[in-house]
């Protein structure tokens, strides 16, 4: 099943995740394909900047819980490998986008929840309709934002992270921005033509100068975000083998309240 839409528009490529009956959330098969847009549009010499949107009342709700409930209810013997293989895939994706040489733009509507909200901070500039929310829900499944986590204390600080992390509690846009999670805050009609503005403001510079800018941008990441969120990835499969995560997968699956062990 496509969980991706590619349109090339130059200046602009937009990647459109395509789940909207899922709100949007990341199972394997989305990771790899969003994965692959990524790839792709970085050979696309005409586009010069990527658009990250979504289809649907939700940008990304995070990872899709109900293939980790299928996993969690599968061989014990082989699950620890199969979390650390789908950590590891995000944890990638990420870099991938940390990395890439060209200007990425999240157009965000609706919820950007846990590995949802990791998407848009990979991305260089985030545009955000009124109605969007932000958060990082995971400690109430029971779980832990992994590889978000580094990312999130990055590029919002220490006690912002502490804040969203340990309380599970989403943020509006209005605050999101006051916390310069996000750049701005738009209509939700035009977020996408506000996002192919920027684009296209970018490509008025040269290419050359835009990646070297770029390269310049991800040496300030450096390689410490890069390994914190290696153990992230690694910390978030063993999460996921505790009676805790059991529990708040299986809370999930059958729509109650989670009984804590």
């Amino acid at each position: 099943m496509t969980a991706v839409n590619v349109l090339v528009n130059s200046p602009s490529g937009t990647i459109q995740l395509t789940r909207p009956d899922q709100r949007n959330a990341l199972d394997r098969s989305a990771v790899e394909q969003i994965s692959q847009a990524f790839f792709d549009l970085h050979q696309e010499k005409k586009v010069r900047g990527v658009i990250l949107t979504a289809s649907g009342t939700d940008f990304c709700a995070g990872l899709d819980l109900k293939e980790m409930h299928q996993t969690a209810s599968g061989d014990p013997n082989s699950a620890l490998g199969a979390w650390h293989d789908d950590w590891t895939q995000l944890r990638d994706l990420l870099e991938t986008m940390l990395r890439f040489p060209k200007p990425i733009i999240a157009a965000i509507d609706g919820t950007a929840l846990g590995a949802g909200l990791g998407l848009a901070l990979a991305a260089d500039l985030i545009v955000a309709a009124p109605s969007a929310t932000f958060g990082v829900p995971a400690v109430r499944r029971g779980l832990i934002s992994g590889v978000v986590s580094p990312l999130l204390c990055f590029r919002s600080g220490g006690k912002t992270a502490a804040r969203m992390m340990l309380t599970g509690q989403s943020i509006d846009a209005q605050e999101a921005l006051r916390l310069n999670l996000i750049d701005e805050i738009v209509d939700a009609d035009k977020i996408w033509v506000r996002a192919n503005e920027l684009v296209a403001e970018c490509a008025a510079a040269p290419a050359e100068a835009i990646q070297l800018s770029k390269r310049l941008l991800n040496e300030t990441i450096g390689e410490t975000l890069l390994t914190q969120m290696s153990v992230g990835a690694a910390m978030g499969a063993t999460a996921c083998t505790t009676e805790a995560a059991a529990e708040g997968l299986a809370a999930f699956k059958e729509k109650r309240e989670p009984n804590w062990p």
